[in-house]
């Protein structure tokens, strides 16, 4: 088992987003979580990445409780990467390129490495044409491709997509499609909404 959690519960204030979510991922899953909007999807999915803490349960990683010191987190965060519904929430360098770059170089990741790492990630994902342009000059399908690049370039084990498709255009879904797939190929375990 790779990341599973035991009754994991999130309060805000005093109204409960999450109640007693149990839930377990076994390595290469490609798994979807369908639920009405406003059911907790999202914060479940903040709560196994680590960005929440969950207010009672347990998230485990590699069977192990995760640990919500600075260290933990970075160890977390390096192996559950998350793609957020809105790219525009993730997104923040001013170029293409210094935005896929930051996260590996913010992880560790040598200078000399993060830039090989970046070259793939950007040919497979097709991002080439566009890495030298301002992310905010993007369309929604290319701020996607480039929010997905983001968590791909830390080689995560597992990646979780909050709604990838939200807003896109049709030939941007199939992008994104095509990515997923691509992912499942490359072993990586996949949690989406």
């Amino acid at each position: 088992m790779l990341l599973s959690a035991e009754q994991v519960t999130k309060l805000y204030g005093d109204r409960i987003l999450l109640d007693r979510v149990s839930f377990s991922l076994d390595r290469g899953d490609k798994v979807g979580v369908i639920g009405v909007n406003g059911a907790g999807k999202s914060t479940f999915f903040l709560c196994l990445n680590g960005i929440h803490k969950p207010s009672s349960g347990t998230l485990y990683l590699d069977g192990e409780p995760a640990d919500y010191s600075k260290k933990g987190l970075l160890a977390l965060r390096s192996k559950v990467g998350i793609v957020f519904q809105d790219p525009d929430n993730q997104l923040f360098s001013a170029s293409v390129l210094q935005e896929i770059s930051f996260g590996a170089l913010n992880m560790g990741m040598s200078p000399e490495k993060a830039r090989e790492e970046v070259a793939k990630v950007i040919d497979s994902l097709e991002i080439t044409p566009f890495q030298e342009k301002p992310t905010h000059s993007l369309s929604g399908g290319q701020k996607k491709q480039v929010s997905i690049a983001d968590v791909l370039v830390m080689n995560p084990e597992v990646i979780i997509l909050d709604e990838p498709a939200s807003s896109l255009d049709p030939k941007h879904t199939v992008i994104v499609d095509e990515i997923v797939n691509l992912l499942v190929e490359r072993g990586i375990t996949v949690l989406m909404s």
